[in-house]
């Protein structure tokens, strides 16, 4: 399984997204407080649309506690998606790196990045940044957390995609279709 943490995230609308990324994926999604919205806030559903009751989420009230437990949920490799020193998100391979337990990928929010005592908890082998170009700072939060969770869900053969969701339908000009 994969896991994507979202530490203090700030903007309703980026986690609302994301839980309708998580939701069609499989991933779980972790918030880790303090949370810069409420939970029922309208611009979190409006984005999550109707997703957020088929997202596996949790809350957790700090860093401590979500670690607890990522580590009572199997989870084998914790990345900090961080611009701090850190090494290209591509060259790392999760399949091997996770040996069969779950990844998480951990995020800051949107204002403030990963706090250093994170990151350091997480160490230095792990600090994972996207390509990007040397004048830009970030990319969207919601973004990241796509880019990343499909490129994990890529290297693990894309586990569980049967070929079409319930949302999918046929589309044929040919009637023996």
């Amino acid at each position: 399984m994969i896991h994507i943490v979202l530490f203090s995230p700030k903007i309703p609308n980026n986690t609302g997204s994301i839980i309708r990324l998580c939701a069609n994926t499989g991933a779980r999604l972790h918030l880790v407080r303090p949370l810069g919205f409420e939970l029922d806030d309208t611009k979190l559903k409006r984005a999550g649309l109707d997703y957020h009751e088929y997202a596996d989420l949790q809350v957790h009230d700090d860093w401590q506690a979500c670690r607890a437990a990522l580590g009572e949920l199997g989870v084998a490799v914790v990345a900090a998606m961080t611009t701090k020193f850190s090494r290209p998100f591509y060259e790392y391979d999760f399949v091997k790196q996770a040996a069969g337990g779950d990844v998480a990928l951990v995020f800051g929010s949107e204002t403030d990045g990963l706090p250093s005592d994170v990151r350091d908890d997480i160490g230095e082998q792990n600090w994972l940044r996207l390509p990007m170009l040397p004048q830009s700072r970030s990319l969207n939060l919601a973004n990241s957390a796509s880019i990343c969770l499909y490129e994990v869900w890529r290297q693990f053969g894309f586990e569980g995609d049967v070929g079409e969701s319930v949302g999918y339908h046929r589309l044929s000009s040919r009637p023996d279709e």
